[in-house]
C-alpha cells in the first residue's frame, strides 16, 4: 500500500461551513468530491448550521481514520439515542433496522441473515435477475434511440430485483414499489414521504404475516422456516425496509453513473465485459481469467463511483484518540466513504478509473460489523446489468452531449438524473 501522504495536523477549533456540514459530505464534481470537501483535514470539526455557536459534529475524509472509526465498533455505535425514553428504547420503525443495532445485538441479527447473501444463494435468484433486466432492455429498445436509461432501466431493476429477493407478488410490485420511490423522493415534504413509507411498511407487515402461516421459499419464507420464533415480525419487517431503501438508491446510482463512466472510458469496457484479462497475454479474455478480470474491473469501478456518501454517522462511546485528535465520548463522527475511496493511502492515482487496477481495499460498502450486507447481490446484479446493456447495445453511447448530464446529490447516494442514449 503506497505510504500516508503527509498532511498537516487537523484544525482544532470546528470550521463554520455556510452550507451544513451533513450536505458537506455529499458535494461532487460529477465523479470526484468537490474541492470543498477535498479541503478537509483527515479529521476534522464542523459546525451544524450557520452559527458557530451551534451543534458541531467530526468528519472523518481520510482512508485510516474512516477505516479506524468504521472497525471499532467497541468505541464508536450506530445506535441512535433518545434521550428521556431510555437507553434500551428504538422507535417502531428502526426495529430490525441493522445499522441502528451494536453487537451482541446486531450479531444475533447479522448470523441469522448473512447466509441468505452468499455467492452460493445469490446464483439461485441470478435467472430471475437477468429476466428482469432483460425485460427492461426489451422497453428501452421499443423506445428507440433517445431514450433514457435513467427510467427505463437503472431506477425500475433494483426496485424489482429486491421484490423478487423478499418475494412481492408481481402483481403488488407497481404499488408497493411506487410507496418506495416515493419515500425516496426528497423533493416531497417529509409528511408525504412518511404516509408512503407506512404504506409500505404495513404492506410488510401483512407480508410477514402471511409468511408466518404458509413460508414459501423467498426470503422471508427462508428467516420463518430456519429461525422460527428467533426472529420477531418487527425484526423481519426492519430488515426488508432496510434492504429495500437502501439497495434502490445505491443500484440506481451505480447503474447510472457506471454507464457514463465507460462511455467516457471506453477502452476500459472489455475489462468490464470480461472480454480481456488485462495482461495481453495469450490467455486473455479466457475462461476463468476474463471472468476474473471481470470481476476486479467491476470492483474498482465501485471504488471510483463510491455511490453511498456516508454510513450511519457514529457516536463515541468512550473518549478515543484518532491521530492527532481526541473524541469525546457522546460527539459525533460522520465518515466520509467518497474521499476515503480517493485518497492516495488507498491506492496510487486514486482519481483515476483504472479497470487493470490491483484489487484495494476500499470501503465502497463500508467496513467492520456493517459492512453492507447486501454487496454480494449488488455486485451480481450490476454484473449482469452491465454485460447484458452491452451485449444488447454494443453501439452504445450517449444521445446528449455529455455536458447536459446531470447528477444528482443526494443525502444517501449519488447518481445522474437522465441518461439518453443511442446505438
Amino acid at each position: 500500500m503506497p505510504q500516508q501522504a503527509q498532511r498537516q495536523a487537523p484544525q482544532q477549533q470546528p470550521r463554520a461551513q455556510q452550507a451544513y456540514p451533513e450536505l458537506l459530505y455529499t458535494r461532487r464534481a460529477r465523479f470526484d468530491p468537490a474541492d470543498d470537501l477535498r479541503a478537509a483535514e483527515p479529521l476534522s470539526r464542523y459546525v451544524i448550521g450557520p452559527n458557530e455557536s451551534d451543534e458541531w459534529v467530526w468528519l472523518a475524509t481520510g482512508y485510516t481514520e474512516v477505516r479506524r472509526i468504521l472497525g471499532d465498533h467497541t468505541n464508536f455505535s450506530t445506535r441512535r439515542r433518545w434521550g428521556a425514553e431510555g437507553p434500551n428504547w428504538r422507535p417502531p420503525e428502526l426495529v430490525g433496522h441493522l445499522m441502528d443495532y451494536d453487537p451482541p445485538e446486531h450479531t444475533r441479527l447479522r448470523q441469522m441473515l448473512t447466509p441468505e447473501f452468499t455467492v452460493r444463494r445469490l446464483r439461485r435468484l441470478e435467472p430471475d435477475i437477468t429476466a428482469i433486466i432483460e425485460e427492461h432492455l426489451d422497453t428501452v429498445e421499443a423506445t428507440g434511440p433517445g431514450a433514457d436509461l435513467m427510467p427505463l432501466f437503472a431506477q425500475p431493476v433494483p426496485g424489482e430485483v429486491l421484490c423478487e429477493l423478499i418475494g412481492v407478488p408481481r402483481d403488488d410490485r407497481p404499488e408497493f414499489l411506487r410507496h418506495c420511490h416515493r419515500h425516496l423522493d426528497f423533493s416531497r415534504s417529509r409528511k408525504v414521504r412518511a404516509a408512503d413509507g407506512a404504506a409500505f411498511s404495513r404492506y410488510l407487515v401483512s407480508m410477514v404475516a402471511r409468511q408466518r402461516k404458509d413460508p414459501d421459499d423467498g426470503f422471508i419464507g427462508a428467516l420463518v422456516r430456519e429461525h422460527g420464533d428467533d426472529f420477531t415480525d418487527e425484526e423481519m419487517r426492519g430488515v426488508c425496509v432496510l434492504l429495500i431503501l437502501a439497495g434502490i438508491d445505491n443500484i440506481e446510482g451505480m447503474i447510472g453513473l457506471g454507464v457514463l463512466a465507460m462511455l467516457e472510458n471506453p477502452d476500459q469496457l472489455p475489462l468490464l465485459l470480461g472480454e480481456r484479462d488485462g495482461t495481453g497475454g495469450p490467455g486473455a479474455g479466457k475462461g476463468d481469467g476474463g471472468r476474473l478480470a471481470s470481476d476486479r474491473a467491476l470492483d474498482e469501478l465501485i471504488r471510483y463511483m463510491s455511490v453511498a456518501n456516508a454510513p450511519t454517522p457514529r457516536t463515541a462511546v468512550n473518549d478515543v484518540r484518532i491521530g492527532d485528535q481526541l473524541i469525546k465520548a457522546g460527539e459525533t463522527v460522520i465518515c466520509s466513504l467518497t474521499m476515503a475511496n480517493r485518497d492516495p493511502a488507498l491506492t496510487d492515482g486514486p482519481d483515476r478509473l483504472d479497470l487493470a487496477r490491483e484489487p484495494v481495499a476500499h470501503v465502497a460498502f463500508g467496513h467492520g460489523v456493517h459492512h453492507c450486507l447486501g454487496a454480494a447481490l449488488a455486485r451480481t446484479e450490476l454484473r449482469v446489468a452491465y454485460k447484458a446493456l452491452w451485449r444488447r447495445f454494443p453501439g452504445l453511447r450517449l444521445a446528449v452531449p455529455v455536458e447536459e448530464v446531470r447528477f444528482y446529490n443526494r443525502a444517501l447516494a449519488h447518481g445522474v438524473h437522465r441518461l439518453p442514449v443511442a446505438w
